[in-house]
């Protein structure tokens, strides 16, 4: 399946089968569910304190980003710094499982989250070493799809068979939930082997022989200028920065928000293994149409659908609140939802990973990857910090929920009115 592949590139693909298991299992399905269980029950504090803990993680890791991509430019670095990452967010995946008041569970979270997020941000700023520009939303699309294929999909589908069938050799929900985090862990850490072993850094800097942390200060400064005053990578990030957020919140609210809606955890669950199905031919599916479609173009098509795909979840829990029908009517909802999210959710984060790969100078590409871990982690904050925000406010779900539209319409205003800028930048970067 992955001949076509050089050994660096099939190993950097690898990657996403090892890592998608947290997006799936800690992020996505399995945890939410157990934590607004165990936070809240059926209240509305438990998806509260679910959104304050993303947010939490997402501005630490926001504050770190630049730093962290600073350092991995230098020869040296890279692959330590992505060691250190994987192993403590390992050990911080085996400290959830072994807690039992929501607390802890949230404390533990936020830490495995961030190092989580560490390691993406140095695996993303790889993609230049593997490949070239022309293979770039190729090898990009096939890293999501092969983490749907593997990691979103395998440990998912063990991790449910647990839920649903545990019982029946004294395994209880709350066991079947500390099993499936620690699945997370070692599927992690046993498939990030090829990427420690055959990925090279080949390009980067020498790191100063003194005054490390001055010159990482200095290169931020002068890197953030540069993405200033290059206005096609300025209006790529900035309106990346709004619509990531919107898939981030989809992402990391979807089964909270079915959590307050009262619908059934299985079949929420039952339904996103779906979603991990339909989003391998999907995320492939992407990378090969912007051979023939300018990729620009591409995105703004996925933006296009979650507008759609927000507007479907706001009937679904409005449907419910007045209701206009039953919690039944709301599963199938939500499996078509589901089916919708996964056309896009793979596809638009490996298109926009490869856009910007080709806009940004390959020797410099940590520098770069942290100013997109940036925007990327502080959007992240808006969304499930406005769905926590406006939950509060109004004690409506479905509210929460089309509230983020409003991101996706400023990500998808901002990238139509600059494309033009962004078109030329990507024609000039690969002359």
């Amino acid at each position: 399946m992955l001949k076509s592949f050089s050994k660096e590139e099939r190993s950097w693909i690898m990657y996403d089968w090892a890592n998608s298991v947290f997006a799936t299992i800690m992020l996505a399905a399995i945890f939410p569910v157990f934590f607004v269980q165990m936070a809240g029950g059926e209240g509305t504090q438990g998806s509260m304190w679910w959104g304050i803990g993303i947010v939490g993680a997402r501005f630490l890791m926001g504050v770190a980003a630049p730093f962290i991509g600073t350092l991995v430019d230098y020869r040296g670095y890279k692959k330590r710094l992505l060691a250190i990452f994987i192993a403590f967010g390992i050990l911080a995946l085996l400290f959830v499982a072994a807690q039992s008041s929501w607390q802890m569970l949230l404390i533990g979270y936020v830490l495995a989250n961030i190092l989580w997020s560490g390691a993406n941000l140095v695996y993303d700023s790889y993609l230049p070493d593997v490949t070239t520009k022309d293979r770039m939303d190729k090898v990009s699309s096939w890293g999501f799809a092969m983490g749907y294929i593997g990691g979103s999909t395998i440990p998912f589908l063990f991790a449910i068979l647990l839920i649903m069938f545990g019982e029946n050799f004294g395994i209880d929900g709350v066991m079947a939930v500390r099993l499936s985090v620690v699945i997370t862990a070692v599927w992690w850490g046993a498939f990030s082997i090829p990427m420690l072993r055959n990925v090279r850094h080949k390009y980067g800097v020498d790191a100063p022989k003194k005054g490390l942390v001055g010159h990482t200060l200095r290169n931020i400064i002068d890197t953030a200028r540069r993405i200033v005053k290059n206005k096609g990578m300025l209006v790529f990030i900035v309106a990346y920065f709004f619509y990531i957020d919107g898939v981030g919140t989809i992402i990391n609210m979807a089964t909270a928000y079915g959590a307050e809606l009262q619908l059934d955890a299985t079949m929420m669950i039952l339904s996103l293994f779906i979603m991990q199905i339909v989003a391998v031919p999907f995320s492939i599916l992407f990378g090969r149409l912007t051979k023939k479609i300018n990729p620009i173009t591409v995105i703004v098509c996925a933006i296009c659908m979650y507008l759609l795909i927000v507007l479907t979840g706001f009937i679904m829990g409005f449907g419910l609140e007045v209701a206009w029908f039953d919690v039944d009517t709301a599963i199938i909802i939500f499996f078509v939802l589901a089916f919708m999210v996964g056309t896009v959710q793979g596809g638009i984060q490996a298109i926009s990973r490869s856009t910007f790969g080709r806009l940004i100078p390959p020797e410099s590409s940590g520098e770069y990857f942290g100013f997109y871990e940036i925007f990327g982690r502080f959007a992240a904050i808006l969304g499930p910090g406005l769905y926590a925000l406006v939950l509060h406010l109004t004690g409506r779900p479905s509210f929460s929920i089309i509230s983020i539209g409003a991101v996706f319409v400023i990500g998808l205003t901002i990238l139509l009115a600059g494309r033009k800028h962004l078109s030329a930048s990507l024609r000039a970067n690969e002359n």
